[in-house]
C-alpha cells in the first residue's frame, strides 16, 4: 500500500461518536423539487443566431478584423521599456538558431536549402500579426517535414526523376516535359511541396471556419510523443546516407525503415570517408554543447549557438579544403540570394496529394494548439485554439505561393524563446529580420556547406524526442495503459508508416477507452460505523457488511457494449442470480406438481400449481435489499435502460428489492422517460445517497416485521 492509500485508509479508519441504531430512528424520506424547464423554440433560436451571424455592423466589422489579426489589439499597446530588449535577444536568439535548421530540415522535406529559409521567414510574419500566443515560435518541424520529404520522393518517382539523384539538378525527366515544361527536379519537389502546403492549410482554415478543433483531443500527449519517437528514427534513419555519403533511393509505403537500413547495408561498401569522418566530428562537437546548454541552462544568459558554429566552422573547411573537388563529398551548392517570383500551387497534383495533407493538417494544428495551450497556462494568459487552427492554417496557405512547405510549432525554439526573455511575438519580427539579411546577403557563402554537417544537426535536434525512453518507468508508473498507447504509436510509427503510425495511434487510443468502458471496476461497498460513508470493501479496512443489504458500484456509463458486463459483475458480486432462482424455481414447481399429482385425487389438480407456487416462494436469501450506486455512472443509453428494468423485475420476482442512489439529472431524465417509474414512486427507487437508501430499506423491513434486531450502524 502507498503513502497515499495508507493516509486514505487512516482517514476511512476514524471514528466518530456512534449513532443511535438504526431501528430506532425514523426515516424520513429527502425530497427535493425540480425546477421548471424553459422551452425552447428551436425555429426561433436557429434564426435568431442565423441573422445574428449574417449581420454586418461597422462595429462587428470591427471585432471581427480585430478578432483575425490579434497583433491589431496588443501592439499599441506594447511596453516599450520593459519589453523590448527581452523580445529583441529571444528573437535574435532563435533566428542565430533556426538558419542552420532551416537549411538542414530542408533535405529531410525534400527540398534545396534556400526553401527552408523562405519557410521560417514567411511563419514568423504572419504568426506575428495573427496568433493569439506570446511565446511559441512557428516554423519548421521536423516530424511535418518528414511526411512532406515522402510525398515529395514519391511524387518525383512517380513523374519519371532519378531517385537516386540528390544533387541541385535542373536536368529534366522525358516523362515530366510531357506535362509539366521545363521544370527540373529541384523545381518539381517545392511544386509538390508547396501544393501540398496549401491543402494542409485549406484543411486547417475549414477546420476552424467549422470549428472541428474537438479533433485534436483525440491525440493524447501520450500518442503524440510517441508518434514524435517513432518518426525521429524514420528522420534518423533518411539521415544516415549524408552521414556516410552514399547514395540511396527513399524506401516508400508500409516498412520503408526497414528497407532503407537494407538499402544502406547494400551500399555502404561506398561509404565517403570525408563525409564520415566529418559528420563524426560534428557529433563529437555538437552533442557536448548541447549537454552544456541542457545542464547549465539557468547559468548562461543564453544558449551556445552550436549549429551555427558547427556551419561556419564546416563551411570553411570544406570550401578552404576542396573536399567536393577532391573527396567528391555533396555540398549544398549555390543558394540564391533575394526571392523568387511567387507562383501557384499545381492544381494538377491536387488530386494525388489532398489525402497526404489531411494527417500533415492535424498533426500541424494539435502541436500548435497543444504547445500554445502549455505556455499560455504557464505564464496566465489564454489562447483562442480556433484563432489557431485560422493562425496555423493562414501560414501554409499563403507561403505556398512563395516556394514555401508546411509549418507548425517546435517545442525546441519555444523553450529556447520563452528561456531567453521572449514577452510577446515582436520577437518573431526579429527572427524574421535575421531570416531576411541571410536571404539577401549570407545565403551563397553557404555554397561549401557538406550535407553531411546538415544531417548531423537534424540528428542532434533528435535527443529530445529520443530521450522519451528514460520516462518510460515513470510512465508506466502512473498509467500503464497510456504507456501502452506510447508504444503502440511509437513501434507503428516508425515500423509501418508515419500516416498509418497515425492512424493506428488513435485508433488503438478510442479502442483503449472503449474496453475500459466494456470492463470497468465493479465492487461492493461496505460501511464505516458512525458515519454515512460508504466505500469499497476490497480496497479499505474497518467496513462492515450491513445485515440484509447489498451496495453495488458500477464504475463506467451503463451502455448497450457494457450492459452484459454490468449484469455479471451484478450477479457475481451479490451472489444471487435472479434469472437461475427463477428457472430453478419454475424447476421445482414441475417437479413438485408431479409428485402431488400421485398423492391426491383428479378434483385437487386444481389447486396444485397455486399450492406449489406458495411453497416455493418462501425461500429466503441472506438480503433484502440491492442498492446500486450510480454515482460514477454518467449516462445511460437504450440499452443501459432496459438493463436497468430488467434487473429490477427479475429481482422483485424473487423478493428482493433494487434502489438506486446517487444518480444524476441525467440518469433520472433517462429512467423517466424510458418508463421506469411507471409502477412504483420515483421516491421509492431512487435516492440522493446511499445512506439514505439504507434508512429507507431498513424502514421498510421494520414495517414489515422482518428486522433481525441486528445494528447497521
Amino acid at each position: 500500500m502507498t503513502s497515499t492509500e495508507a493516509n486514505t485508509a487512516d482517514l476511512l479508519a476514524l471514528s466518530t461518536p456512534a449513532s443511535p441504531p438504526m431501528k430506532n430512528r425514523k426515516y424520513s424520506p429527502i425530497i427535493l423539487e425540480e425546477q421548471e424547464r424553459n422551452t425552447f423554440d428551436v425555429k426561433k433560436i436557429a434564426a435568431k443566431r442565423l441573422k445574428k451571424c449574417c449581420s454586418c455592423t461597422p462595429t462587428k466589422a470591427k471585432d471581427f478584423f480585430v478578432d483575425f489579426f490579434p497583433a491589431i489589439r496588443w501592439f499599441p499597446k506594447y511596453k516599450w521599456k520593459e519589453w523590448i530588449l527581452g523580445d529583441i535577444m529571444s528573437g535574435l536568439i532563435v533566428g542565430i538558431l533556426l538558419v542552420p535548421q532551416s537549411i538542414a530540415y530542408s533535405l529531410l522535406a525534400g527540398q534545396e536549402p534556400i526553401y527552408g529559409l523562405y519557410t521560417s521567414f514567411f511563419a514568423c510574419i504572419i504568426y506575428f500579426l495573427m496568433g493569439t500566443s506570446k511565446h511559441i515560435s512557428v516554423g519548421i518541424f521536423g516530424v511535418l517535414c518528414l511526411m512532406i520529404g515522402q510525398v515529395v520522393d514519391r511524387e518525383l518517382q512517380f513523374a519519371g526523376f532519378d531517385i537516386y539523384d540528390d544533387s541541385n539538378s535542373t536536368g529534366q525527366a522525358e516523362m515530366f516535359n510531357q506535362s509539366a515544361g521545363a521544370c527540373g527536379r529541384s523545381c518539381f519537389a517545392i511544386r509538390v511541396g508547396s501544393t501540398l502546403t496549401f491543402m494542409a492549410g485549406v484543411y486547417q482554415v475549414a477546420m476552424g471556419i467549422f470549428q472541428v478543433g474537438f479533433i485534436s483531443v483525440y491525440l493524447s500527449d501520450s500518442l503524440l510523443s510517441g508518434f514524435a519517437t517513432g518518426a525521429s528514427f524514420t528522420i534518423l534513419t533518411s539521415q544516415v546516407k549524408y552521414l556516410l555519403g552514399i547514395s540511396i533511393p527513399r524506401a516508400h509505403g508500409p516498412g520503408s525503415l526497414v528497407q532503407t537500413w537494407v538499402h544502406i547495408f547494400k551500399n555502404i561498401h561506398t561509404t565517403n570517408i570525408c563525409d564520415l569522418v566529418t559528420s563524426l566530428v560534428c557529433l563529437l562537437i555538437l552533442v557536448p554543447l548541447k549537454e552544456i546548454n541542457e545542464c547549465y541552462k539557468s547559468k548562461l544568459k543564453a544558449p551556445i549557438p552550436g549549429e551555427l558554429l558547427v556551419v561556419v566552422f564546416a563551411t570553411l573547411v570544406s570550401h578552404y579544403g576542396h573536399l567536393n573537388a577532391k573527396f567528391n563529398s555533396t555540398i549544398a551548392g549555390n543558394i540564391p540570394t533575394g526571392f523568387m517570383a511567387p507562383t501557384s500551387p499545381d492544381w494538377s497534383l491536387i488530386p494525388r496529394v489532398a489525402a497526404d495533407a489531411l494527417p500533415i493538417a492535424i498533426i500541424g494544428f494539435a502541436i500548435t494548439v497543444s504547445l500554445s495551450e502549455m505556455f499560455a497556462k504557464k505564464h496566465g494568459y489564454t489562447v483562442r485554439a480556433n484563432q489557431e487552427m485560422f493562425a496555423i492554417g493562414t501560414c501554409n496557405i499563403i507561403p505556398a505561393f512563395f516556394h514555401c512547405f508546411t509549418t507548425s510549432a517546435a517545442l525546441a525554439k519555444t523553450l529556447v524563446k520563452e528561456s531567453t526573455g521572449c514577452r510577446t511575438q515582436f520577437s518573431s519580427i526579429v527572427t524574421a529580420l535575421v531570416l531576411l539579411l541571410v536571404l539577401l546577403v549570407i545565403a551563397p557563402l553557404f555554397y561549401s556547406l557538406q550535407k553531411c554537417v546538415l544531417g548531423v544537426i537534424t540528428i542532434v535536434n533528435l535527443r529530445g524526442a529520443l530521450r522519451k525512453f528514460l520516462e518510460l518507468p515513470k510512465m508506466w508508473k502512473v498509467s500503464k495503459v497510456d504507456t501502452v498507447i506510447w508504444f503502440v504509436t511509437m513501434l507503428s510509427s516508425a515500423l509501418i508508416s508515419t500516416e498509418l503510425g497515425l492512424l493506428i495511434g488513435v485508433s488503438f487510443s478510442v479502442i483503449c477507452v472503449i474496453a475500459r468502458t466494456q470492463m470497468p471496476r465493479a465492487t461492493m461497498l461496505g460501511h464505516l460505523e458512525g458515519t454515512e460513508i460508504y466505500e469499497d470493501l476490497g480496497r479499505y479496512k474497518n467496513l462492515q457488511n450491513l445485515s440484509g443489504v447489498k451496495i453495488f458500484r458500477f464504475e463506467a456509463p451503463l451502455y448497450y457494449a457494457n450492459k452484459e458486463s454490468f449484469k455479471a459483475s451484478l450477479y457475481k458480486q451479490v451472489g444471487v442470480n435472479p434469472t437461475l432462482v427463477i428457472m430453478a424455481k419454475k424447476k421445482a414447481e414441475r417437479k413438485l406438481i408431479r409428485e402431488m399429482k400421485q398423492k391426491v385425487t383428479v378434483n385437487a389438480c386444481a389447486s396444485m400449481k397455486i399450492e406449489a407456487t406458495v411453497q416455493l416462494s418462501k425461500q429466503e436469501f441472506e438480503f433484502h435489499t440491492v442498492i446500486i450506486d450510480f454515482s460514477v455512472i454518467q449516462f445511460l443509453d437504450t440499452a443501459g435502460i432496459a438493463t436497468v428494468k430488467e434487473v429490477y423485475k427479475d429481482y422483485k420476482q424473487i423478493g428482493i428489492q433494487i434502489l438506486l442512489s446517487n444518480c444524476n439529472a441525467l440518469v433520472i431524465d433517462s429512467l423517466r422517460n424510458g418508463g421506469y417509474f411507471e409502477n412504483d414512486s420515483i421516491h421509492t427507487l431512487v435516492f440522493y445517497s446511499v445512506h439514505d437508501a439504507v434508512m429507507f430499506a431498513s424502514n421498510v423491513q421494520q414495517k414489515n416485521g422482518d428486522w433481525e434486531g441486528s445494528n447497521l450502524c
